[in-house]
């Protein structure tokens, strides 16, 4: 019974918080944008033969054929692979210099990078908002020692928007990093390079192969939460950003479109369940299961 009642928790903690929004998301998408509250008009009356007539999908093909969903789309998509690959980049060398730490400074380590969790989100996405724009502190320190004889023309651009993505989901990229590096038995090394391997040579062979489920995780982590993001696109990016999670909010709360809305996040859930069912297998896979 017990172990039962264990099981049972997660599952209904996936009906309640997923499975049924989950529903009632794709009920709306399929529903008729309408002026009255809420805002749509269902089709979902009578018996099961009529709901199935009632199906329309027409939502859909209008999403497929209009070129500003397509391109948030391409966009988002673009977006999250480059702010993948860039904290990808920052974040390996961090991770490995932490697992190369001595025990004793490692904990501390762990607890600098994981510190500005303390702080809202909304709030350091905000600071960044002081430090990149033209007056702002970036700018100043700058020009101050030379480096420019004009502010540049940072806020407001995609340059910010990757800025901002990189910052705020670094962290979920060194987490992993470190714990897969962390436990790799440095005697590996020490045998590659006693057989004739150069550190970089035996870096490449042996540190980066097992260190990939590292990588997968770390990716995800990040890609999947940028894909969707609209904070930081909203508050940095300007009005030619083009981010899906942008567009979904305009067509919910400013267009009051719902049905259309609610299409669009069906699709980009879509989207991410493949990266998701990819690291639920990597996970499973570092398990043993």
């Amino acid at each position: 019974m017990g172990r039962r009642l264990l099981i049972f928790v997660p599952y209904f903690w996936l009906l309640a918080l997923f499975l049924i929004p989950f529903l009632m998301v794709f009920r709306i998408s399929l529903s008729d944008y309408d002026l009255a509250q809420p805002p749509y008009s269902p089709h979902f009356t009578g018996n099961v033969m009529e709901v199935v007539r009632a199906l329309d999908w027409e939502n859909y093909t209008f999403i497929f054929g209009d070129s500003l969903y397509l391109n948030s789309f391409l966009s988002s998509l673009r977006i999250a692979i480059i702010s993948t690959l860039l904290t990808l980049a920052i974040g390996y060398p961090m991770a490995y210099a932490m697992a190369r730490a001595p025990r004793g400074v490692q904990p501390l380590l762990v607890m600098l990078v994981i510190l500005p969790f303390w702080t809202s989100f909304l709030i350091r996405v905000y600071a960044w908002i002081g430090i990149l724009k033209s007056e702002g502190l970036l700018n100043l320190f700058l020009m101050s020692i030379g480096v420019i004889s004009e502010p540049l023309s940072i806020l407001n651009t995609n340059t910010a928007v990757y800025i901002g993505i990189v910052y705020a989901y670094l962290p979920f990229m060194i987490l992993p990093l470190y714990a897969t590096l962390e436990k790799m038995d440095d005697s590996l090394l020490e045998a590659a390079e006693d057989l004739g391997c150069s550190r970089m040579e035996a870096f490449w062979r042996i540190t980066i192969p097992l260190s990939l489920p590292g990588i997968i995780a770390g990716s995800f982590l990040v890609f999947i939460p940028a894909m969707g993001e609209f904070v930081i696109p909203d508050l940095l990016g300007g009005s030619n950003t083009l981010m899906i999670g942008k567009t979904l909010w305009v067509e919910f709360f400013n267009n009051r479109d719902w049905p259309v809305a609610a299409s669009v996040a069906m699709l980009l859930l879509a989207i991410l369940i493949v990266p998701i069912v990819l690291f639920q297998k990597v996970q499973e896979k570092e398990a043993g299961l």
